[in-house]
């Protein structure tokens, strides 16, 4: 739990320890980077505006290093800034003032969604394989680099290959509920298609008009 406010972090502590989780506190970025080294940590609930920098900065330094899930909870609530945070690695944004009883229920999904990747086995589609524990992903035994965002969406359509996958359903499960920027779905999507040759692949990234798009073997296309 990283916040810079005495009272939020009194606030989360008591409701954290009283559903059953183990609590550790940092008040600035360079003591939450530290923790990240220095404990085995289930996830992270992250301030935006810290004293030393800024949530936004600390996320990607511990990406370096971690896959933990992290929730940041901000009074920060310009779509821009969500935007920048989540491509920087989080998995969830919530705004202050915050309902703890939201901010636990979406604590548990994050966890969830960590715990199924831990559990998933590599996914394949003819020369294309994504593997969700050590998140590579390989063409021909070629490694294929992409950001986080463009890593979910991936998942997600090979885990229903073959079968469509709506807009909604693409946003709700990478951006969280209430995403409803189709715009910013075609783009992550046009980046994949520039990063991967599904041709070389055996596949096609299909574009179901106006619904959603599926990933299909050449062969099926």
């Amino acid at each position: 739990m990283v916040d810079d406010e005495q009272a939020i972090r009194d606030l989360l502590r008591v409701a954290l320890s009283a559903e059953g989780y183990d609590v550790l506190e940092a008040c600035d970025g360079g003591q939450a980077i530290r923790a990240i080294h220095q404990e085995k940590l289930d996830g992270v609930l992250l301030d935006l505006s810290l004293p030393d920098q800024d949530g936004i900065a600390v996320t990607r330094e511990i990406r370096r290093h971690s896959s933990v899930p992290i929730l940041f909870v901000s009074v920060t609530e310009e779509e821009r800034v969500k935007i920048q945070a989540l491509d920087a690695g989080a998995d969830d944004y919530l705004g202050k003032p915050f309902s703890v009883f939201e901010l636990l229920a979406r604590l548990r999904a994050a966890l969830r969604r960590k715990h199924a990747v831990l559990q998933a086995d590599a996914l394949k589609l003819n020369r294309l394989r994504l593997d969700p524990l050590s998140r590579q992903i390989h063409l021909n035994g070629e490694n294929v680099s992409l950001t986080r965002n463009e890593f979910a969406l991936l998942e997600i359509l090979l885990r229903h290959q073959g079968g469509v996958v709506s807009h909604h359903n693409l946003l709700k499960e990478v951006w969280g509920q209430g995403w409803d920027d189709l715009h910013l779905l075609r783009v992550n999507i046009y980046n994949i298609r520039k990063k991967i040759d599904f041709e070389a692949a055996g596949c096609s990234l299909k574009n179901a008009q106006g619904i959603g798009y599926r990933l299909v073997s050449l062969e099926e296309a």
